[in-house]
């Protein structure tokens, strides 16, 4: 039986896990407490939450949530790194992080989905949010602006060639 306040930090841990777009299980084996005190600064501008998590509370916690593929990768010193905005934020962050020594990814959790640790590594090479969004939208716009060249260009023929037969009528 789990003393109160292991129940309380289970809880708290649970509904962390739920409400996240994405969780990502890092060993932070080697890092100083400079290094790791700078990653959760980084976190934080990032918008995610980093916790460092005792496995058996873990473990409990993942079985709660429906999450019990990730309890084999809870093992060793853990954390977790949670995002409830951005679901590529936390690889970012840690591929992006300046230390002699970076946190590894065990593996990693986006929209309920398992992934290894390659798979979850492979995120880091996906563009931002907004930059993808700016992708779909040219996308979707140079078609539209290439219709509308293509219409006036049609519409000034066609003006070009009414003048032409005024002027002939007329002269």
């Amino acid at each position: 039986m789990l003393r109160p306040e292991k129940v309380q930090r289970v809880e708290e841990i649970c509904e962390s896990l739920s409400s996240a777009k994405s969780v990502f299980m890092t060993d932070f084996k080697g890092l100083s407490v400079d290094d790791m005190t700078r990653l959760r600064q980084e976190f934080r501008k990032a918008g995610v939450k980093y916790m460092v998590v005792k496995n058996t509370l873990a473990r409990i916690s993942a079985e709660k949530v429906g999450y019990s593929d990730m309890v084999k990768y809870l093992n060793g010193p853990t954390g977790l790194a949670l995002a409830f905005e951005d679901p590529v934020a936390p690889v970012k962050v840690i591929h992006d992080f300046v230390s002699t020594i970076k946190p590894t990814i065990k593996a990693a959790i986006l929209y309920g989905q398992l992934l290894d640790e390659k798979a979850a590594e492979e995120i880091s090479k996906i563009p931002p949010r907004q930059v993808l969004l700016g992708q779909v939208v040219s996308g979707i716009a140079a078609p539209i602006s290439g219709l509308v060249g293509s219409l006036k260009a049609l519409m000034s023929n066609l003006v070009n060639v009414l003048d032409r037969i005024k002027e002939t009528k007329q002269g």
